[in-house]
């Protein structure tokens, strides 16, 4: 993901940013929370009916909605026999200050991508199970729209995308008389997925040499440095660096928070989708 650009840093005035600066400096924040300490989480699904699976996410005043869609498709050479994963991302032009009018850009792109990432390399999806035949396997398609930027997308998009395929149904796939393969929307079965192994994951800021997690939008535009880190289980699948750079001591650090702030928002994941 690009590092902030000076068009969207002016949204943020200079004493902002040295208001902020001092108090992460002395453990506190400027919306009052410890450096350790995520925004209210709520996680609602079934809000798109026409989805085959949708949720919408609440991270603070962030707000991301999530819908898949399921198709039929050729698996990727490399898998044969697995389903296809497609994840688009787009932040809507209102619900940024300085998103623009037009197609996905950069940081758009990004977020898409390291969503795709979490979910694909945890085990979360069985995509061996969403294979058909040989030349025909689900393809599934996680679309995010971005409804109000207040900060750290890709958390709240992640758990938006988990929540979606979590509550998505299949069609199940028939023969026709021709023997021409289709999807029967009337008769469906859960996506298979697995809670156990769900990919969560945690952005954490770095302001001077002080870390936090999920930071808002004006602790964003104040930021030196930047990364994601996503676990699923016991294990990291999943680390990306957005913007500046992170000591050995700090990289270290950085995962203990991401493990710490696992546990919360895996209590957010199990009380809204069990």
């Amino acid at each position: 993901m690009a590092s902030v650009s000076p068009y969207a840093k002016r949204f943020v005035s200079e004493l902002t940013r040295q208001q902020i600066r001092r108090l992460i400096a002395s453990g506190v924040r400027i919306d009052g929370r410890a450096l350790d300490q995520y925004r209210d989480i709520t996680i609602r699904t079934g809000v798109v009916n026409t989805a085959d699976g949708s949720a919408e996410v609440s991270l603070g005043r962030t707000r991301v909605i999530s819908g898949v869609k399921i198709g039929l498709g050729q698996p990727f050479p490399d898998a044969p026999d697995e389903g296809v994963l497609i994840v688009n991302a787009e932040i809507l032009p209102h619900s940024s200050p300085y998103t623009e009018i037009g197609p996905p850009d950069e940081a758009a792109i990004e977020l898409a991508r390291v969503v795709d990432r979490g979910i694909r390399h945890s085990g979360f999806v069985d995509f061996k199970r969403l294979a058909i035949d040989p030349t025909k396997v689900y393809v599934v398609w996680v679309d995010l729209y971005v409804l109000n930027d207040d900060g750290n997308l890709v958390d709240a998009s992640n758990l938006a995308a988990i929540a979606a395929l979590r509550s998505t149904t299949l069609p199940v796939a028939v023969k026709d008389e021709s023997g021409v393969i289709k999807l029967d929307k009337n008769n469906r079965v859960a996506m298979p997925t697995d809670l156990s192994k769900v990919p969560l994951s945690t952005s954490i800021g770095k302001i001077d040499s002080a870390l936090f997690v999920d930071p808002n939008l004006e602790e964003e535009l104040s930021l030196s440095g930047k990364i994601v880190i996503t676990i699923s289980q016991s294990s990291i699948v999943s680390v990306q660096k957005t913007m500046g750079f992170f000591t050995e001591s700090e990289l270290m650090q950085a995962v203990d928070m991401a493990y710490s702030a696992k546990q919360k928002l895996q209590e957010a994941v199990l009380k809204s989708l069990v």
